[in-house]
């Protein structure tokens, strides 16, 4: 929301500087985002009279000018083919600092005749792009006066953020009266006394049956015999400073309204309107041709202003071109509405239209301002235009918009913190236009119209509080609930980010992916129920939410490989969705490798990534996440987009932590990715936490005696899985085996068809003695009986 220092003076009295305005603004909850002082750089620039123009004597192009400043005459050169005897322009002494180019201006001699200044553009004094010719300023500009001054670009610029509860400061008067609240000078009165129509207007307002909910009340009156032409120079000036561009009176007046005092109106040309004005929805096919130009199609869910013919408005949002008013327009209808804030929101949406008055119709009005807003319109239309104003017309009637808030002034120190006295509170809420009723320490409040916002005792207590000054609410240090301070992020929130560093760590690299794919490559992946796929999607590939990470990678792995960067390995952590429900959603973390995981080298060849690259990455995960990974359960059941012979998942009990493989090939041809490629998912919030209490880990505790290994070679049937004659093992005597591992796999003629080979490589580590081959021999024996028992292997020799 712009304005300037002498816009909002119309509004407040006050001697308070625009730096003292900002302070207190941006106290008062309206953040002051910049201050423009639009005549900084400008200060040696004055108006100067051309005595005399004559052609130089040796140039064409060139006239030798001499200027009155004020102070004297100087001789000018200037090339500006607009150069005559007896204009006004804007003239720069040698020794300015020219602002477009910031090139300091010298005295010198151009051609033979001597040139002590310069007749500026409004492209060299950087406050436009045309530089066809110098300024030419009027007639009645006093010569030797500064520039900005005579201009108007002495008046500072305030820019303030609006919050989209604050509708009643999206016109000026609304800020000066919080400024006034708080001390910064006083409101001036507001005129609302009603003109006086001499005739009944030809024109009436109706609103269709059933249009209540979009427009409840429209106002409006006829003025003829007016005379269209330029708004008066100070309105043109505040238009121009908030970045609006005069175009007619008219145009200004309803411009000028809606900035000063949040009241957006429209005015039609009355010649072209046939018969009344009627407020009803938008019909089926209907379009009309909108101020920007371009024609929208409408529908039975916005508003318009029809008369017998057709749509001549787009409520709340644009007015028609066909009825607009021209320069020769000698009779206008004002229209001041009151629009539903969420039909005005919803139609704008619907046509990507976006204009002052929506945006300030969105945000809501004060109920009370088709009539006080027409009244204001019309008496300066009357000072500026002349004419001669019809009898109002009005339509509809005003919402009930009064309410009344029980409120008790002790909740200033309650809510607040702050303790302020009760009879300063009232004074507080009088100034802002509430009414208060009652005695002692509990009242009751009745917000005005323009505070659609206030609904509640907080809601008064905010007001309250933020006049009497935020800056004065002592700061309270927090109770701590020990000597000790709690981590502000627990163990489980924390796996997120450490399994990034892990992931990292191991080679891959992050990628942050859509949590959106196709439909269609759903299917690959489970699908998703109908609650998941996007009614407006961001993109018509991105319509459903993704059921798994593993496509998004993929298919990041395959733009990289288009693009010549050879053996992705991508991971990402992150949520992925099973369905709408509030546990439906499962955080990931995802990891894929394309290509080599080991390129060729001088140690030796080049080897392709596999289902074991992906398992060490998911364990190497878990284990960092302090799950228990020697208690993990391998069993060969990973979903349908991982290869059926080169997947597992990873199981504690009936709960999967994690599935690891190769991609299906059926997967790849979709993606039409050359493989191989392979994939795991850890789900990050199935992972049991650590059994250690706290933040610290269990004391390490180190053997002194040495660890001894012994290797075994088990004959057990194909189908076995190695991870059970692993756990087999492990579970022979757990206080006494540290590690059990596989270290080779053989079938062939050594061994009988259907039968397997798999050699097992234990650790044993004494805590309290050196074993004796006695005890070495007995905890062999365990372990070959435990795996003969769990798996019906034999011992090989």
């Amino acid at each position: 929301m712009k304005f300037t220092l002498s816009w909002l003076k119309r509004h407040l009295a006050t001697e308070a500087t625009v730096d003292e305005l900002g302070v207190q603004l941006t106290r008062l909850g309206l953040e002051v985002e910049s201050i423009e002082n639009r005549a900084k750089g400008l200060e040696p620039f004055v108006v100067g009279y051309v005595v005399k123009a004559e052609q130089h004597p040796n140039a064409d192009r060139l006239r030798v000018c001499l200027v009155d400043t004020g102070n004297g005459q100087v001789q000018v050169v200037c090339g500006a083919p607009n150069a005559r005897t007896g204009m006004k322009g804007v003239f720069a002494a040698a020794g300015t600092v020219i602002p477009r180019t910031g090139a300091l201006l010298k005295a010198g001699n151009i051609r033979g005749q001597d040139s002590n200044g310069m007749l500026c553009s409004a492209y060299e004094m950087g406050l436009s792009d045309d530089h066809e010719g110098i300024i030419d300023l009027p007639a009645d500009a006093p010569v030797g006066l500064p520039f900005a001054k005579v201009m108007g670009l002495d008046d500072p610029v305030i820019d303030v953020g609006i919050t989209p509860n604050r509708a009643d400061c999206l016109g000026i008067r609304g800020i000066a009266r919080d400024l006034a609240a708080a001390g910064i000078g006083t409101m001036k009165p507001f005129d609302v006394t009603p003109v006086q129509g001499s005739f009944k207007s030809p024109i009436q307002w109706k609103i269709a049956a059933g249009a209540e909910k979009g427009c409840p009340q429209v106002a409006g009156r006829m003025i003829r015999g007016l005379r269209n032409g330029p708004s008066p120079r100070w309105m043109q000036d505040w238009l121009t400073a908030v970045g609006l561009r005069p175009i007619s009176a008219l145009v200004d007046v309803t411009n000028f309204t809606t900035h000063d005092y949040a009241r957006p109106l429209h005015v039609f040309d009355a010649d072209k309107l046939a018969g009344d004005l009627t407020m009803r929805w938008a019909r089926d096919g209907e379009s009309m041709e909108a101020l920007n130009g371009k024609t929208y199609a409408l529908d039975p869910s916005m508003m318009v202003i029809a008369d017998d013919k057709g749509a001549h408005g787009i409520g709340g949002v644009m007015g028609g071109e066909h009825s607009s008013v021209t320069e020769g327009t000698t009779s206008v209808f004002i229209e001041s509405a009151l629009f539903s804030a969420g039909m005005v929101a919803a139609t704008g949406r619907k046509l990507n239209l976006q204009s002052d008055a929506r945006y300030r119709f969105e945000r809501g009005l004060d109920p009370t301002s088709p009539v006080w807003g027409l009244e204001v319109a019309t008496r300066l239309i009357l000072d500026i235009c002349g004419g001669e104003a019809s009898e109002l017309t009005v339509a509809g009637t005003e919402p009930n918009w009064r309410r009344s808030v029980s409120y008790r002034f002790q909740r200033t120190r309650t809510l607040g913190g702050i303790e302020i006295p009760s009879a300063e509170q009232e004074g507080i809420l009088k100034k802002l236009g509430f009414e208060t009723k009652g005695s002692g320490e509990k009242i009751d409040v009745s917000p005005p119209g323009w505070r659609g916002d206030i609904e509640g005792e907080a809601d008064i207590v905010e007001e309250v509080v933020r006049v009497h000054g935020l800056d004065k609410v002592q700061p309270v240090s927090m109770q701590g609930a020990g000597a000790m301070a709690h981590p502000s992020v627990t163990p489980a929130q924390r796996r997120p980010m450490l399994a990034k560093r892990v992931l990292a760590a191991r080679g891959l690299m992050e990628a942050v992916t859509f949590s959106f794919m196709p439909t269609a490559l759903t299917e690959l992946f489970g699908g998703v129920p109908a609650e998941l796929k996007l009614v407006n999607p961001i993109a018509s590939d991105l319509d459903a939410m993704r059921p798994s990470i593993v496509p998004n990678l993929l298919m990041a792995a395959k733009r990289n490989l288009d693009r010549g960067l050879a053996d992705p390995a991508l991971f990402e952590v992150g949520p992925q969705y099973r369905d709408a429900s509030p546990t439906g959603q499962t955080i990931a973390a995802t990891a894929v490798r394309v290509g080599k995981a080991v390129p060729r080298n001088w140690q030796g060849p080049a080897r392709d990534a596999d289902a074991f690259d992906m398992k060490a990455d998911a364990l190497a995960l878990l284990e960092a996440l302090g799950a228990p990974v020697e208690n993990l359960q391998v069993s060969a059941d990973a979903p349908t987009w991982y290869h059926p012979g080169q997947s597992a998942s990873l199981r504690l009990g009936p709960n999967v932590i994690a599935w690891f493989g190769t991609v299906h090939p059926k997967v790849l041809a979709a993606l039409d990715l050359k493989g191989p490629a392979v994939a795991m998912e850890v789900f990050i919030e199935r992972a049991p936490l650590p059994r250690w209490k706290g933040t610290a880990r269990p004391k390490l505790e180190l053997s002194p005696f040495q660890p001894i290994e012994r290797d075994f070679a088990f004959v057990v049937d194909a189908k076995v899985t190695a991870d059970a004659l692993v756990r087999a093992a492990r579970g022979a005597d757990k206080a006494l085996i540290a590690d059990a591992r596989i270290f080779d796999r053989y079938v062939g003629d050594k061994v009988e068809a259907g039968k397997a080979s798999l050699a097992l490589s234990v650790t044993l580590q004494p805590k309290e003695a050196t074993l004796t081959d006695e005890a070495i021999e007995q905890v062999s024996a365990k372990i070959v009986a435990a795996v003969q028992k769990a798996t019906g292997a034999t011992l090989r020799t």
